[in-house]
């Protein structure tokens, strides 16, 4: 068996964390190919590597000093070297970063090197061979990532590899320049490893026990989801649950690897398993709730639109000529609702909607604004007689009124939108309705 196991920032942001990561590590002889992210926050109120590097580059851009931030970081960086009893020369590449940075090193250079020294700390650590990540992962002249040929190249490089550790969140452009993948992307280096490799599990190890069946902060004490698939946590994902990077289900959805997400401080605890697919099993109908605020619905009505050939293209056509993508297009026989980012409508109302109406020509166009959106997700509900009766019997005696209603066609989710000062009172109703 082979393990690919990433590790995120808080599990690796001082001495004492590494040596929780070595255990586990050591715990498992499958656990083969490491990719480490940049030491995250200590305590509430410390700074994230990352972050400080992003600093130090913008203060270099501006031709100011960034020497105070910067001995910040060495001072992480010394105090994980000499914390482990390792001699990794590790003050001798920051100052060579440091050079870099004040010669005009791009954000990307910059933002990337926490990773690559935890990369050659941990590697030491482990006694494990270090392999930079931009001989890796290539991105294209534009920046766009290429996963073919990374997995071919990442392929080649690992094949026979007994054990190495790889730093997540960048690789490079054909140029040899470092590009990085946007904030939190070394869960998508992991994903790419793991898929290089053949890897049986490919395991993503941070600071929960993985996901909940909803936000913490808005439910009381919500119960872990064990099981989800690809399909329901993009669902997740895409409206707000946070414990995994979206993009890194792609490269192990495509060789079907599943993913387990666990938690470093408590390794004992089995996390959530990430399959292609899995029966329901569960009592529960659902697997999960998640949401966001900050939408408005475009209402569009006209009689007989039905009938009328390129309604709908042409009111797509005007929110494109403002670069506004839909989230949610829910309709009927004489309306038509459009769900967009508010932020997207700012500054520009007025002209969408006279855009719109001189497309098409509209009885009414009206705009509510304030909206949120709430997932109700779960591979039970297509078989669950009743599934959509609890969550709207629920938010009726919550006094929770329902905006908007849209289902997808995989059956997988119900899309609700109530306005948002109802949104975690809704939340709470419907998590309720079938966990209470």
């Amino acid at each position: 068996m082979v393990k690919v196991v990433k590790f995120g920032g808080s599990s690796l942001a001082d001495a004492q964390q590494f040596r929780k990561v070595k255990d586990i590590i050591f715990s498992d002889p499958a656990r083969r190919f490491v990719v480490p992210s940049a030491p995250g926050k200590r305590f509430d109120g410390d700074d994230k590597v990352t972050d400080m590097l992003y600093t130090c580059q913008s203060l270099a851009q501006q031709g100011q000093s960034f020497d105070g931030v910067f001995d910040r970081i060495v001072q992480r960086f010394v105090e994980i070297e000499s914390g482990l009893g390792l001699s990794t020369d590790i003050a001798g590449h920051l100052e060579k970063i440091r050079s870099e940075i004040a010669n005009g090193a791009t954000a990307d250079y910059a933002a990337s090197r926490g990773e690559y020294l935890n990369g050659i700390l941990l590697s030491a650590y482990l006694g494990f061979e270090f392999i930079d990540a931009k001989d890796l992962v290539k991105f294209d002249e534009n920046g766009v990532f290429l996963p073919e040929y990374t997995n071919e190249v990442c392929g080649e490089a690992l094949k026979g590899k007994k054990s190495a550790v790889i730093p997540g969140f960048y690789g490079s452009m054909p140029d040899g320049a470092i590009k990085t993948f946007s904030r939190g992307g070394s869960d998508i280096s992991g994903a790419i490893v793991a898929r290089s490799v053949y890897a049986d599990v490919y395991e993503n190890w941070t600071d929960v026990s993985g996901f909940l069946m909803a936000d913490p902060r808005i439910v009381k004490n919500p119960d872990p989801i064990r099981v989800v698939t690809y399909g329901e946590l993009r669902e997740l994902a895409y409206m707000g649950a946070t414990v995994l990077h979206e993009e890194s289900i792609f490269p192990v959805r495509q060789a079907c690897i599943p993913i387990n997400v666990r938690n470093t401080n408590a390794p004992e605890e089995m996390g959530t398993m990430i399959v292609p697919e899995a029966e329901d099993y569960s009592e529960c109908a659902i697997t999960g709730i998640a949401g966001k605020k900050g939408f408005a619905v475009i209402n569009i009505e006209k009689d007989k639109m039905n009938v009328e050939v390129g309604f709908a293209y042409r009111v797509l056509s005007a929110l494109v000529a403002h670069n506004i993508s839909i989230e949610h297009m829910p309709t009927g026989i004489d309306t038509l609702s459009v769900v967009v980012a508010q932020k997207d409508l700012e500054g520009r109302r007025r002209q969408v909607i006279d855009d719109i109406i001189a497309a098409c020509n509209p009885d009414s166009v009206e705009v509510h604004e304030d909206m949120a959106l709430i997932a109700v997700v779960g591979r039970g509900m297509i078989n669950r007689v009743g599934t959509s009766a609890r969550v709207f019997t629920a938010l009726a005696e919550h006094g929770v009124n329902v905006r908007m209603i849209d289902q997808g066609s995989s059956e997988i989710n119900i899309i609700i939108g109530v306005e948002s000062d109802q949104f975690e009172a809704a939340v709470n109703a419907i998590y309720s309705a079938f966990r209470g």
